[in-house]
């Protein structure tokens, strides 16, 4: 790469980058984008399967009251499709059906509201104690499994990795316990046609030749009067520099001056969730003539969730997430047998159609060099007012972004285009 100068480097082409990049060119800055992976989205990633139909391999859904995004859909031409709900959700604990209206669906709603109300009022929810100590004084034990099951869902992590008040502070920053697990009219409620990755993409062809793929960046040099951005294949200087990529993964790059103690603790004490995800295609979606949603929660075996994602037109498509420890054994499998255990579980659920697929889409999201995981880096137990203190704020010439950076819906693609926005104007002011 040849020496250039720009008015700010924006480093990552996730939404978040992608926004803020858009934002200052049209406020008339010179910008480049460097990304170090060879495509640009992020966490967000589509892929075409067999069938012809988008499959979002990362993050997919698009919440009843996330806006920016939706305006970004409507803008770029993209439409949304709700995610189906009509039929049956599946809880299934040893081959029996759970209902939630039993003594156990009873305790888990009472739990998440507990869990509510100690965020919001600031009572009990510590940080000092992981999910997993919070969780082992629900019963009954069939209760506390469910909540397992749905909390390592929307945190991609081991209850015991998180702090109780981290999760909270999600659930309250996400709109509530309706927004964060709701489908209709919450977080899961629709979908993109074309994919997630599909609508970055369209993005990116706006921005054209500002962004430039397989440029990790290795270091920033901060003085007075800019910032030497320096990359495998060389360096380029610029008035300022936006890092959007999460704290896990800004911690390989190297600073000159070295970073305040504030900003190192964000990005030495967060960590990276872990999840496995599948997308499996089928000719239809066999499981509505059965009565069923496709949602499935398995309290035992190795696939604790699926949902169905089947976009219009015909084509079945079933969402397989797998978050923590389950993940990381799927890890230990051939990809023979990993496949095998995935469709023998949707078998099991939904009958034997689902070991006949048209295609079988996977990506094991903590494996990702570029990346390290999803959906979101959390704050280690203990360390969530540090984090949170620290906050966005900008060391010297260098700005920060991503998703995390949001105080609403952290953790989504509406969290990084709130931060993208947010920091362009945090830029512009400072130019």
């Amino acid at each position: 790469m040849s020496d250039v100068d720009v008015d700010v480097v924006v480093v990552g082409a996730g939404y978040a980058g992608l926004i803020a990049a858009r934002s200052l060119l049209n406020s008339g800055l010179t910008v480049q984008v460097l990304e170090a992976a060879d495509r640009v989205g992020g966490r967000a990633m589509t892929v075409t399967s067999a069938a012809g139909t988008a499959v979002d391999l990362g993050g997919q859904w698009i919440g009843h009251d996330h806006v920016k995004v939706r305006s970004l859909a409507e803008e770029f031409g993209v439409s949304l499709f709700p995610t189906h709900t009509e039929g049956k959700a599946l809880i299934r604990h040893r081959g029996r059906d759970v209902s939630m209206l039993s003594a156990t669906g009873v305790a888990v709603g009472a739990a998440l509201t507990r869990l509510a109300v100690a965020e919001r009022f600031g009572l009990g929810a510590r940080d000092d104690q992981t999910l997993a100590t919070w969780l082992a004084k629900v019963g009954p034990r069939r209760a506390r499994r469910l909540l397992e099951v749905a909390l390592g869902e929307v945190t991609a992590t081991d209850p015991e990795s998180v702090s109780v008040r981290a999760v909270a502070q999600g659930i309250r920053g996400a709109g509530g316990l309706r927004e964060m697990f709701g489908i209709e009219g919450g977080a899961q409620d629709a979908l993109l046609t074309g994919g997630a990755g599909g609508l970055a993409e369209a993005i990116a062809t706006e921005l054209g030749p500002v962004i430039q793929l397989n440029q990790p960046v290795l270091g920033l040099a901060r003085d007075g009067a800019g910032v030497t951005v320096s990359t495998p294949y060389g360096a380029s200087r610029a008035r300022r520099v936006v890092v959007t990529a999460a704290p896990p993964v800004a911690k390989a790059i190297a600073h000159r001056p070295a970073l305040p103690e504030a900003r190192e603790l964000v990005q030495r004490d967060t960590f990276m969730g872990t999840v496995y995800k599948a997308v499996i295609v089928y000719d239809s979606p066999f499981w509505r003539a059965d009565g069923y949603s496709g949602e499935l929660f398995a309290l035992d075996g190795p696939i604790p969730s699926a949902f169905d994602v089947s976009p219009p037109g015909g084509r079945g498509h079933l969402c397989v997430l797998v978050p923590g420890r389950g993940a990381r054994n799927l890890d230990d499998l051939t990809e023979e047998t990993r496949r095998a255990t995935v469709l023998a579980e949707l078998a099991r659920n939904f009958g034997e159609l689902a070991r006949h697929p048209v295609s079988f889409h996977e990506k094991s999201w903590h494996r990702d060099e570029f990346v390290l995981g999803g959906y979101m880096a959390w704050p280690r137990p203990g360390s969530l007012e540090a984090v949170r203190t620290a906050g966005a704020q900008p060391v010297g010439r260098v700005h920060w972004a991503g998703t995390e950076t949001s105080p609403r819906y952290s953790g989504y693609f509406e969290g990084a285009v709130l931060s993208g926005e947010r920091v362009a104007e945090e830029v512009l002011t400072a130019l």
